[in-house]
């Protein structure tokens, strides 16, 4: 179902796609959009019990294009240096392919958490249970099942270095 990568000699271990969604800050969603072009949208996430979370308003483009059809994609990128001697970029990233569902209400709130303890590390218990209340009622959470992960680097630069 999903095509083998060309050049092998360049892909990341599974291990090593994981620690990059682990660490990552931002990632790219794409969905299937208006009248099927394209629609990529940059976000936060988590990556929690071997999925992707992320949060958003309850109505927009990224949730039309979830209703009507799932399956999405969702890149990472963890290195771009451009190496102008080399003619060449010294890159990481992944790509993860899956289905996306919005989750219920009773499933957000680990995922609420996850996130809080990844972006506002320093907010206090007291700060973050205030706003997860003040704002519960409009957020909406998307789970991403992932089917297929990839990830691939710029071996022939690391190699020369």
């Amino acid at each position: 179902m999903f095509r083998s990568m060309r050049r092998k000699n360049q892909a990341l271990t599974l291990e090593e796609c994981k620690e990059i969604l682990f660490k990552g800050k931002t990632g790219i969603l794409s969905v299937l959009g208006d009248d099927d072009y394209p629609y990529c949208v940059p976000l936060n996430f988590i990556y929690l019990n071997s999925k992707i979370y992320f949060h958003c308003a309850k109505e927009g483009h990224k949730i039309d294009a979830i209703k009507k059809h799932n399956k999405v994609s969702f890149c990472v990128i963890d290195k771009d240096e451009v190496v102008p001697e080399m003619f060449a970029t010294d890159f990481r990233s992944i790509i993860a392919f899956g289905k996306a569902r919005i989750i219920e209400t009773d499933e957000m709130m680990p995922a609420i958490l996850s996130f809080t303890k990844k972006y506002c590390q320093k907010a206090s218990n007291d700060s973050i249970e205030k706003e997860i209340n003040k704002d519960f009622g409009r957020l909406c959470m998307v789970e991403i099942e992932i089917e297929h992960l990839t990830g691939k680097q710029a071996i022939d630069y690391v190699r020369k270095n």
